[in-house]
C-alpha cells in the first residue's frame, strides 16, 4: 500500500461513523432483527477504496465509534466471552456506552472473532496510509453492569475485582454499593420489553448482582427506573457519596500550566484505583496505534482525574486528540485548561442555536453572541449539525430536508480555527427513519442491528462510488465534498474571523436577520463569507465591507475580482470611499466563500 502524501490541512475535520453499522449492506430493517436478519458491518469493510473516498469528501481523523467491546445479545462463547443477559443489554446490538472489555473490541465488527484485535490492527494502518487519524471512545464514568475484562493484560486487574463491596464506598473501590441490598431489573413500562417481547433463555426477570452497585447515570436506587442508564454501573473516582474528594486538589492558577506541569505534579502522589486503571487503558491504545479519544460524559467525572490521565496521555504522544462531551458552559474552561481536554463539543450554544435558525425561529444575530462567549476558548470548541446521539437533519423531528444544513455547515467550516465534525450519512441527507427495535426513529440507532439507507446506496454493495444514489443524494455529497475540502485547505481559515453582520444590519438595504456575513483573512489570503439561511427566500443586497477592514487588508485599487469557491459564481469588490461593496444574489440555502 503506497501511503498518500499530504501538506498539513488548515482545519481538522472529524468523520464519526457508526462502525457496526458503516458496511452492513443488508436491507432487512426488521425491528429487533439479529444479526443473521439484518446483517452487521465489519472492520474489513472499510477497504482502500472506503477510507480514500472518506478521505476525499475532506476528511483528516475518522472516529470509529462503537469499537470497545460492549455487551450485546450474541453468542460469542466459543470465543471465551459469556453471553450478556438481556435484560440489562439496550436493544439487541448493545449499547456502545455500555463496555465490557476494555482491552478488546466488539467481535461483531471482525469477519473472525478470534482474531478482533488482529483486524482492528489492520484497520488503523489502512487508516493511517490514507494519512488519516484514529479515533475510538473511552467512556470513563460508567462501565457494563456486567463487566468481564477477559482480555486484560498480564499483571492487570478488572474493575471491581478487589472491592469491599461491604462498603457504600472506598476511595479505591472501582464501584459504589449498596450493601445488603441485590439489584432488580427495572419496572419495564410504555410496551418496552427486552428484545421487543422476544422468548428468551436469558430473559428471566432477574440479573444476579448482590449487593446491588449504582447506576451509571449516578442512580444509587437498587432498582432503577427504565431511563436510567440500567444497562451500566458508576465509576467511583475517590468522591464519597457526601461529596469528599479523596484526592489532591489542583494548586491555584494551575490552569495555565502545561501538560508537562501537570504531570510531574500527580508523580508520587496516590491517587484512586480508578484513576490508574482508566490511565492504564487510554495507554494500552495509544501503544496500539490509536491517534485519540472521545470521552463519553466527561463532565460526570472530576477534572482532577483529566488533569492526571491527559497529562500522562500527552507525555506518551504529544499530538494525540483528546476531545470531550461536556454539556455545562460553565465547566468549559475548567475542562480545558485544568482538564488539558483538546476540544470540546460545542452543543448547547452554537448547535442549539443553528438548530433554531434552520427551524425558522432563530436569528442569525445570535451566532456573534455565541462566538463572543467562547472567545477566549474558540479554537477548543467542536462544532457539529449531526453526532449519534442528536436528529437527523433530514428527519421530520429536525427540519425534515437536509439541505436545510447548507447555511449552517458552510458557517461552521469556515468561521473559526476549531474543528468541524459530520456524522456518517449527513453528507447524503440520511432521515433516520427506520423503527429499528430500541431506537427511536429520527436517529439513526445505535443500539440495533440495523441498515442506513442513504449511505448503503452511495456504498453500492462495496464500491463506494455512490451507484445507486439519487441525483439528490449525489448533489448533497458533491457540497459537503466541496466544503470540507475549502475547509481543510484555505489559508485564511487559520487567521483572523471578523463578523461584518451586524454593521450590515445597520447600513445594509435588504440584508435582515436570515442572513449572515464575515470575513477570514491572514497575511496571504482574505475570504469574504455570505450566507442564506432562507429555505424559500432569495436575498439581494449590496454587501458591505468595513473601511477599517478594508484597510487592514491594504486594499487601495477601485475594483478586484472575487474567486467563490463554493459555486464559482464569481463576483467584483468594488471599493467607494474605503469602504468595499459585493453585489450579492443569494438563492434560497445558498451561501458564497469569495476569495480576493
Amino acid at each position: 500500500m503506497e501511503e498518500t502524501k499530504e501538506v498539513k490541512p488548515s482545519k481538522i475535520v472529524i468523520y464519526q461513523v457508526f462502525t457496526r453499522l458503516f458496511g452492513n449492506t443488508n436491507t432487512n430493517n426488521k425491528p429487533w432483527g439479529t444479526i443473521e436478519e439484518n446483517g452487521v458491518g465489519k472492520f474489513a469493510d472499510f477497504t482502500d477504496k472506503a477510507l480514500q473516498e472518506i478521505k476525499d469528501l475532506g476528511i483528516t481523523h475518522i472516529w470509529y465509534t462503537g469499537v470497545p467491546h460492549h455487551a450485546l445479545v450474541n453468542d460469542y462463547t466459543e470465543y471465551g466471552i459469556s453471553n450478556d443477559d438481556p435484560e440489562v443489554v439496550k436493544g439487541r446490538a448493545g449499547s456502545p456506552y455500555a463496555v465490557k472489555d476494555y482491552y478488546n473490541v466488539n467481535p461483531d465488527l471482525a469477519t473472525n472473532p478470534a482474531n478482533r484485535l488482529t483486524e482492528f490492527k489492520e484497520l488503523i494502518e489502512r487508516t493511517h496510509h490514507k494519512n488519516l487519524k484514529v479515533i475510538i471512545d473511552i467512556v470513563p464514568n460508567h462501565v457494563a453492569r456486567d463487566y468481564e475484562g477477559i482480555s486484560n493484560p498480564e499483571g492487570v486487574e478488572s474493575f471491581g475485582a478487589s472491592d469491599d463491596t461491604s462498603v457504600v464506598y472506598h476511595k479505591n473501590n472501582n464501584f459504589y454499593y449498596s450493601p445488603n441490598e441485590a439489584f432488580s431489573l427495572p419496572d419495564w413500562r410504555d410496551g418496552y420489553l427486552p428484545l421487543g417481547g422476544e422468548v428468551n433463555a436469558l430473559i428471566d426477570g432477574e440479573f444476579d448482582e448482590n449487593p446491588a452497585k449504582w447506576t451509571g447515570n449516578g442512580s444509587r436506587a437498587s432498582k432503577p427506573d427504565q431511563n436510567d442508564w440500567y444497562e451500566t454501573v458508576k465509576v467511583n473516582y475517590g468522591v464519597s457519596p457526601e461529596g469528599h474528594r479523596d484526592f489532591d486538589t489542583l494548586p491555584e492558577n494551575f490552569d495555565s500550566e502545561s501538560y508537562k506541569k501537570h504531570f510531574e505534579f500527580w508523580q508520587g502522589k496516590e491517587v484512586p484505583s480508578s484513576w490508574v486503571k482508566f490511565k492504564d487503558i487510554a495507554l494500552y491504545w495509544l501503544d496500539f496505534g490509536v491517534d485519540g479519544f472521545r470521552y463519553d460524559m466527561a463532565e460526570m467525572v472530576p477534572v482532577e482525574f483529566w488533569s492526571y490521565m491527559n497529562s500522562a496521555i500527552k507525555m506518551k504522544n504529544p499530538d494525540a486528540f483528546l476531545m470531550a462531551e461536556v454539556y455545562n458552559p460553565d465547566l468549559y474552561r475548567d475542562y480545558i485548561r485544568l482538564g488539558k481536554m483538546d476540544y470540546l463539543y460545542d452543543k448547547v450554544d452554537m448547535y442549539d442555536s443553528l438548530k433554531h435558525i434552520m427551524k425558522g425561529y432563530g436569528w442569525t444575530d445570535h451566532i456573534p453572541v455565541v462566538r463572543n462567549k467562547y472567545d477566549d476558548i474558540e479554537s477548543h470548541m467542536l462544532y457539529f449539525l449531526e453526532n449519534h446521539d442528536e436528529q437527523r437533519i433530514a428527519s421530520p423531528e429536525f427540519v425534515g430536508n437536509a439541505n436545510t444544513a447548507k447555511p449552517a455547515m458552510t458557517v461552521l467550516a469556515t468561521i473559526g480555527t476549531s474543528p468541524l465534525m459530520i456524522y456518517f450519512g449527513q453528507e447524503l441527507g440520511e432521515p433516520g427513519a427506520e423503527d429499528a427495535g430500541f431506537g427511536d426513529p429520527s436517529r439513526t440507532s445505535i443500539f440495533d442491528y440495523i441498515g442506513v439507507p442513504a449511505h448503503q446506496r452511495w456504498m453500492n454493495n462495496g464500491k463506494f462510488d455512490g451507484g445507486q444514489s439519487t441525483e439528490e443524494e449525489k448533489s448533497l455529497r458533491n457540497f459537503y465534498k466541496r466544503l470540507l475540502n475549502i475547509a481543510i485547505s484555505n489559508d485564511a481559515l487559520t487567521g483572523e474571523s471578523r463578523e461584518i453582520h451586524y454593521y450590515n444590519k445597520e447600513h445594509t438595504k435588504n440584508y435582515n436577520h436570515r442572513v449572515f456575513s464575515f470575513v477570514r483573512f491572514s497575511k496571504e489570503e482574505k475570504l469574504i463569507v455570505v450566507t442564506n439561511f432562507d429555505a424559500e427566500v432569495s436575498h439581494q443586497f449590496e454587501l458591505r465591507i468595513p473601511q477599517d477592514i478594508i484597510s487592514q487588508w491594504g486594499l487601495s485599487e477601485n475594483t478586484y475580482e472575487l474567486e467563490d469557491l463554493l459555486y464559482q459564481q464569481n463576483n467584483k469588490l468594488i471599493l467607494r470611499n474605503g469602504e468595499g461593496f459585493i453585489n450579492v444574489s443569494l438563492a434560497p440555502l445558498e451561501s458564497f466563500i469569495f476569495k480576493l
